[in-house]
Formats: C-alpha cells, structure tokens, sequence
C-alpha cells in the first residue's frame, strides 16, 4: 500500500488513505473508489454547524481501575522513561444511531467514516503539505470552555505549559527528520471545540518547515517518519509507544492513527481521535490524555470522560 500511496501522489491522482497508530497498517483508496468502498470523509474547517439530538450512554473503566494505570504512568515517569505519556482506554456505549448517521451530523473539521467499522471526528490535523510548506499542529491541553477566565487558567497553568513545551519540541525535531529550515510560527493558541453538551477550549501551536521538490515520490516515507503523532504517544517516542502497549493493555487499533486526503497538488491529514468503534456488535469509544509528573489523576479521568461525545 506504501508503493501505491506514492505512485499516485507521484502522478497527481486524488486518493484517500488511513493508517493504525502503530503505522503498521496503511489503506488507499483511489477518490473515485470511496463509494463502492463505503466510505465517506471530510475536511472542512469552515463547516456550518448542525444541531441535532444525537446521544451516547456511557459505560466507563472505573476512576479506581484508571488510577491503576495513571499510577504506573507516573512510576515510568519519575524513573526517566517517558516525560509525556499518553494514557487512553476504550469506554462501551449504548448508541442506536449508525455511523453514517452520526458522521451526517457531527460537527467536526476533519471527519471519517470507514463503513460502519469505525468513525472518527477530529479537530486535531496532523501534517499539511502545500508548495512544498510541511506544517504540523499539535494539539495538546483542554479546559472547560465554561469555567471563569478558562483561556487565561490553561494558558498560564504550568503543567499544561510544561506538557505543550515537549510536544512541541517532538514536533520539531520531527520534521526536522524530513525537511529543513523548522520553525514554530505560532506557540500555544486556543481553538473552541464543540462536545457534546458542553464546549472545550484546546491549545494548539502551528510548526512550519520546507521538503525538498521530490516529496511526493517519498509521501510514505514522510508519513513513516513522523508516525505515530506525537501528541497522542508522547516522547521519547519510541520508548513511550513500547510502554503504551504494556500499561493501556489492550488494542489501540485505527484510534490515534492518522488519515488523510491528497487532491493532486496538496495534501492534508488528521489524527484518528474522537473516535468510535464497532467490535462485533458492541460500540466504543476511545479516549485519553497526556501524563505528566505534576498531572492529577482525578483530572485526567475527567478529561478522558469529557473527550467522550458526538459534537
């Protein structure tokens, strides 16, 4: 599938793909094709919102069953493994709508429906490519939109600054792999989410770098390069991903994989969250956030059940 992801970037034909988060497993579907494949997406930043009465009965991994796994997180941490460690775990749900339904209504930029296996609807990009601009968006810190002077308590909390500080710096050092001339063009702004019954506040920062003319040739090897997504592993990356096998103890799958659309010319990506699932029958929901020493675990539970909605 790599050699067919860059024969069709190398020849200005539109495709499709998606990839698992341990980037072992890549699809590509020729644009044309996405019908009879039963599989719809979008990229809209600009999309109007819909209201719609869409709900979801959760079924979560109990506060104490969490803090088993947050509390070796920390241990791993305090011992030098990881310094940012992305926790998740799956949450079963009662939902009587189907995934097309769902994806018709939820108001989200960057969405993806893979027939009714999975759905996903991100606001998180990934990697954009234009004339040759590589850009990366990591997305890291969130807050309750709702709470008093919410922009100013997540932009001044040290934790999140210290938490945002690495993924950033990840991010940079990544695409310094791929491209050159790597620079942070915009450090910690907030974008306001829609979730559910409530609203997020999320910060992101914007990290700019050039490719050489051939990247097209060498898409997989980009995509290769730089998965999985720093903001939903951690760093050091690789021993971080090695741990997040150990201490989540179950399967990550297409959650906080990576999909993306090239329209012959240009090509942009996201990153798999927001996520749910059809395994036999049964629906869920995958959802986390990044650990650090200074996290609270209380909080962290929240913010893994907060993540749980169809905006």
């Amino acid at each position: 599938m790599l050699d067919k992801l860059d024969s069709l970037a190398s020849a200005g034909e539109p495709f499709l793909f998606f990839t698992d988060f341990k980037a072992s497993h890549f699809h590509v579907f020729e644009l044309n094709s996405l019908a009879e494949h039963d599989i719809e997406f979008s990229f809209d930043e600009n999309f109007t919102y819909k209201k719609h009465n869409l709900s979801l009965l959760k079924f979560p991994l109990s506060f104490e069953e969490y803090k088993k796994k947050f509390d070796k997180v920390i241990e791993n941490i305090k011992s030098g493994n990881s310094y940012l460690f992305n926790l998740t775990a799956p949450t079963k749900l009662t939902c009587k709508h189907s995934f097309k339904e769902i994806f018709t209504y939820a108001n989200a930029p960057f969405k993806l429906r893979y027939k009714e296996e999975f759905l996903c609807f991100s606001p998180e990009r990934f990697i954009t490519i234009k004339d040759n601009i590589i850009e990366t968006y990591p997305m890291k810190g969130t807050i309750d939109a709702s709470i008093n002077n919410a922009k100013e308590i997540i932009l001044e909390n040290e934790k999140e600054m210290a938490e945002h500080v690495m993924i950033v710096d990840l991010l940079r050092n990544d695409l310094g792999i791929v491209a050159n001339d790597v620079q942070v063009e915009k450090f910690r702004y907030t974008q306001l989410i829609n979730a559910g019954e409530k609203k997020l506040l999320h910060v992101s920062s914007k990290i700019v770098a050039k490719l050489s003319d051939d990247w097209r040739e060498n898409l997989s090897y980009i995509l290769k390069k730089l998965l999985p997504a720093g903001s939903i592993s951690g760093t050091p990356k690789r021993k971080t991903v090695e741990l997040i096998q150990e201490i989540e103890n179950y399967e990550r799958g297409y959650f906080s994989g990576v999909f993306g659309v090239f329209d012959g010319s240009s090509f942009q990506s996201a990153v798999m969250i927001r996520f749910m699932e059809n395994q036999n029958g049964t629906i869920v929901y995958k959802s986390g956030g990044g650990i650090t020493l200074d996290s609270d675990a209380r909080d962290e539970y929240n913010e893994l059940l907060d993540k749980i909605y169809i905006p």
